[in-house]
């Protein structure tokens, strides 16, 4: 992330400082010990040192050397907090011996360890104990504190060597890396502040979201659950108007040709007996098939008759069976190729003609039925007319208003009225074309 960026920039620029601090430091001092050498005046230097110094040339390379390994502890990511801990009490032996090389004239360096411990200690009790035992050695590394127990060296004593104002500029140069050393790990302890607290309102932005969505999905749960439950009820009341229009479709039909039947017995019983038991026969097979019919509604299957054999068989069966019961004439007249046809269509198509039939002869008293079936522009027209009886004022009742319904599952339309009898026109649109 962009602070995360910005902090670790900042820490780079403190790592490059404090090579430049002790390549500056180590080299005035190198400078100064070449110098008295030259000018043959080492032997005074060491009386007033009253100490043994290195080469000067191993002066800045062990103290590279240190810094470098230093950087590489620095760099190096700690797995577990014990390993953390162990790498900081390295990484503080480092920097005191670096310190000592530079006879504790900069203890800079504690103040990248100290940045890197705010940065990577996780448990707040164990960062707060680190923090405190590296600025408690970042202000014991002092000379004016360590120089009476060691023999070391003042800076300044190196830079007797050159001329008062060189000398001056020296200091100066020294004190401005110092100061942007210290004001290099403010804005970094700023910006680690500003990036941790945009990570913890990033973190409660998230957890708000997720509460949000978790509100959300719940409520979605509850709908969805709703949903379930309503269409339960929907598809039960549909297969209980599913199975009542199939019940009222079969029985009713078969129970009409069976009283049409029976009322025509009934009027020949004296004069033509065997007329009557030849009727009764039909009407029992009537009954039988009508039986038949209703179980397999009661399954959920499709009419008998369009189990057994094809839409237009079924339809001129259906036919013939009421004529024989009722003595009712129905002329039928197809224009329209009768095959190829969906399930739900042909089904449609059936119970159609039989509750049209049924209705006529029922409520109609009808002695004449005219049917015909045709197709134009991919739309069945099913017009069925009779000569009963008709209606002043048309009630839709259950017959009617499941004809609808059928009709609308398919995007058909229904349409009746009385014109010297009932006349009924039903239009199906034809899913599978021409």
């Amino acid at each position: 992330m962009e602070a995360n960026r910005k902090t670790n920039i900042i820490y780079i620029w403190m790592l490059n400082l404090n090579l430049i601090i002790i390549l500056y430091i180590t080299g005035i001092m190198a400078a100064g010990l070449l110098g008295h050498v030259h000018e043959n005046s080492a032997l005074e230097f060491m009386q007033q040192v009253n100490s043994v110094t290195m080469a000067p040339w191993k002066i800045p390379v062990t103290a590279v050397l240190l810094y470098g390994s230093l950087v590489l502890l620095l760099c190096a990511r700690a797995e577990n907090n014990i390993f953390l801990y162990v790498k900081t009490a390295v990484e503080v032996v480092i920097s005191f011996m670096t310190g000592y090389l530079l006879n504790f004239s900069y203890s800079g360096m504690l103040l990248l360890i100290l940045a890197d411990v705010i940065r990577r200690t996780g448990r707040v009790r164990w960062r707060y104990a680190v923090i405190g035992v590296v600025c408690g050695m970042y202000l014991l590394m002092d000379y004016d504190l360590l120089s009476g127990r060691y023999h070391i060296t003042a800076l300044e004593t190196y830079l007797l060597y050159y001329r008062g104002d060189i000398r001056a500029v020296f200091l100066g140069v020294k004190n401005v890396l110092f100061s942007l050393n210290i004001l290099f790990f403010i804005i970094y302890t700023i910006q680690l502040m500003r990036a941790q607290m945009n990570e913890k309102e990033r973190i409660l932005s998230l957890n708000d979201k997720l509460n949000q969505a978790n509100e959300e999905l719940q409520l979605a749960n509850r709908q969805m659950e709703e949903y379930a439950r309503e269409s339960i009820k929907n598809a039960e009341t549909q297969e209980r108007n599913r199975l009542a229009r199939e019940i009222h479709d079969t029985l009713g039909h078969s129970l009409t040709g069976i009283i049409t039947g029976l009322d025509a017995c009934v009027t020949l019983i004296d004069t033509a007996p065997e007329a009557v038991r030849e009727q009764l026969k039909v009407i029992a097979d009537v009954a039988r098939n009508g039986m038949a019919d209703v179980r397999r509604s009661v399954k959920a299957l499709r009419p008998d008759a369009l189990e057994k054999m094809e839409l237009e068989k079924a339809l001129l069966a259906m036919m013939e069976e009421t004529r024989k019961a009722s003595h009712v004439e129905i002329d039928y007249c197809c224009t329209a190729e009768l095959g190829h046809y969906n399930k739900d269509e042909e089904e449609i198509i059936y119970r159609i003609v039989q509750e049209s039939i049924t209705n006529a002869i029922r409520h109609g008293r009808a002695g004449k039925i005219m049917i015909a079936i045709s197709i134009e522009y991919n739309v069945m027209n099913i017009w069925v007319k009779d000569n009963g009886i008709g209606c002043t004022h048309i009630e839709k009742g259950f017959g009617l208003h499941h004809m609808e319904e059928r009709l609308a599952m398919l995007h058909g339309s229904l349409n009746y009225y009385v014109d010297n009898g009932f006349i009924l026109e039903a239009s199906i649109p034809i899913r599978w074309g021409g």
